[in-house]
C-alpha cells in the first residue's frame, strides 16, 4: 500500500540575535565624558585666571620678589611674620571688617525695605528700580568726583555751602575717625540700588498663594514678610551676604579715589595696602602675602555660604 506523500520538512527559523546592547557601564561613562566635555571650557577658564594666579601668589608670598627681579630668595613665612607685626596691616584689617559689618547691614536693610514698598507698585517699581540703580551702572571715578564736589569740598560742596552759612563743619574725609565712614557712604550709595533689585526679584518669585492665606488668617504686614517673604528670600540673602563679605574685603576704587588710604592710614585696607607694598615699595612678596589673607577671608565665606545652602537642602 503507497505511503501518502509527506510533507516537506520546513526548516525551522534561525533566531537572528539582536543588534549587541551598549553595556550599562559602558554608557554611564559615555554620558560622564559628555559631561566632562561640557564642563571642559568653564575649568580651564577658571585654571587660567584663579587658580594658576592664586598658586603664583602663594608662591611669591614666600619669597622677597621686587617684581623685577628674574631670581627671587625664598624666605619661607618671613613675609607674614613682618606684615602681620605690621600696625598699618592691623588697621586694615579692622577697616574692612568695619567696611563688611557696615555693608552687610546698612544697605541690606534699606535695599530690603524699598524693596518691599515697590513690591505694592507694580505700575511704576520699573522706573524707580532705574532711578535706583543709575548709581551702581555709573563708574566708580564719576560717584567719586560727584560726592568729592558736590559733598564733602570745603570750597565747592555741601560742606562749603554751610561754611559759608556759619555752620562751622570740617569735612569728614579730613578726619581720622570718620573718613572710613565718609568713604563707606559713598560705596553704600553706590550699591544699594542693586540689592534693591536683587531683593525685588525675589520677592516676586513668592507664591501669592501664601500671601494671601496669611492674609486671610490675619497676619499684619511684619507677620507676613516675616513668616512668608522672609523663608522664600533666605537663599538670596545667604548668597548676597557671602557676596557682600568677599568684595568688601576686595574693595579699592572708592578708598583709592577719594582718600587713597588716608588721612594717617586711617582709611588704609588690605587692597591698599597691597597695592603700596606692590607699586609704592616694590615689596611683591609681602603684597602678594596680604592678597593671601584677603583671600583666606574669602574662602571662609564661601565655606559659610556653603555649609549654609547644604542645610537648608537638608531642611
Amino acid at each position: 500500500m503507497a505511503q501518502p506523500p509527506q510533507a516537506p520538512a520546513v526548516a525551522a527559523p534561525v533566531a537572528v540575535a539582536p543588534p549587541a546592547a551598549v553595556p550599562r557601564r559602558r554608557r554611564r561613562r559615555n554620558a560622564h565624558l559628555a559631561h566632562y566635555l561640557l564642563l571642559a571650557p568653564a575649568i580651564l577658564l577658571s585654571m587660567t585666571i584663579v587658580l594658576l594666579p592664586g598658586i603664583f601668589t602663594a608662591v611669591t608670598s614666600l619669597t622677597d620678589w621686587d617684581g623685577v627681579s628674574t631670581t627671587p630668595a625664598f624666605v619661607g613665612v618671613d613675609n607674614y611674620v613682618e606684615i602681620f607685626a605690621n600696625p598699618i596691616f592691623r588697621t586694615a584689617v579692622t577697616n574692612n571688617i568695619i567696611w563688611t559689618l557696615l555693608f552687610v547691614t546698612v544697605p541690606v536693610v534699606v535695599g530690603l525695605g524699598v524693596a518691599m514698598l515697590l513690591l505694592r507698585r507694580p505700575r511704576s517699581r520699573g522706573l524707580y528700580q532705574v532711578i535706583f540703580l543709575l548709581p551702581y551702572v555709573m563708574a566708580a571715578i564719576t560717584n567719586a568726583m560727584v560726592w568729592l564736589n558736590m559733598i564733602y569740598s570745603p570750597i565747592s560742596g555741601v560742606i562749603g555751602f554751610l561754611n559759608k552759612r556759619g555752620i562751622g563743619v570740617d569735612s569728614p574725609l579730613a578726619s581720622t575717625d570718620w573718613a572710613i565712614y565718609a568713604v563707606a557712604a559713598v560705596d553704600m550709595w553706590h550699591y544699594w540700588g542693586f540689592l534693591l533689585v536683587v531683593y525685588l526679584a525675589a520677592l516676586r518669585q513668592t507664591p501669592v498663594e501664601q500671601v494671601e492665606a496669611a492674609q486671610l488668617e490675619g497676619a499684619n504686614s511684619w507677620q507676613v514678610f516675616r513668616y512668608v517673604y522672609l523663608p522664600n528670600i533666605k537663599p538670596t540673602m545667604q548668597l548676597m551676604f557671602v557676596m557682600i563679605t568677599i568684595f568688601s574685603f576686595l574693595t579699592f576704587d572708592y578708598i583709592f579715589l577719594m582718600t587713597q588710604g588716608g588721612p594717617a592710614n586711617s582709611t588704609e585696607m588690605l587692597s591698599t595696602f597691597a597695592y603700596s607694598l606692590a607699586f609704592a615699595t616694590f615689596q611683591f612678596g609681602k603684597a602678594a602675602a596680604v592678597g593671601v589673607v584677603m583671600g583666606l577671608f574669602g574662602l571662609v565665606a564661601a565655606v559659610l555660604y556653603t555649609r549654609l545652602s547644604r542645610r537648608g537642602m537638608d531642611v
